[in-house]
């Protein structure tokens, strides 16, 4: 896609192009921004996805115990115990006999059931 001079900058994280409104006269979306280093006295330049990276897989906020998953999986502890062990739902069991789950495990199983 071609882009106005005006609106072309380059992310200092990714080396990638993006959009950046640098005239205040011409109208224009910014896809990132532009600041002064104050260690350095020089611009810097980031596009939005550097700025916001998406969360990485494996974030502890997507482990789930079984009450836990239970209610995601809109069913009972039990049912969802009992589907574990027979291996229906991919799942670990730690050595004290916790069964811990996957967000995205529990998220396929439910839109296979419908």
């Amino acid at each position: 896609m071609a882009m106005a001079s005006h609106m072309v900058a380059i992310c200092d994280s990714c080396g990638r192009h993006y959009h950046l409104n640098q005239r205040s006269d011409l109208p224009g979306e910014d896809c990132g921004q532009v600041w002064i280093n104050e260690d350095h006295l020089g611009l810097e330049f980031a596009c939005n996805t550097c700025l916001n990276p998406p969360e990485a897989d494996g974030n502890l906020d997507d482990i789930l115990d079984l009450a836990e998953a239970a209610s995601v999986a809109g069913t009972t502890q039990a049912s969802l115990s009992e589907l574990a062990t027979k291996g229906q739902i991919r799942h670990r069991k730690t050595g004290s006999g916790v069964y811990l789950f996957e967000r995205r495990d529990l998220v396929a199983f439910v839109q296979g059931r419908k």
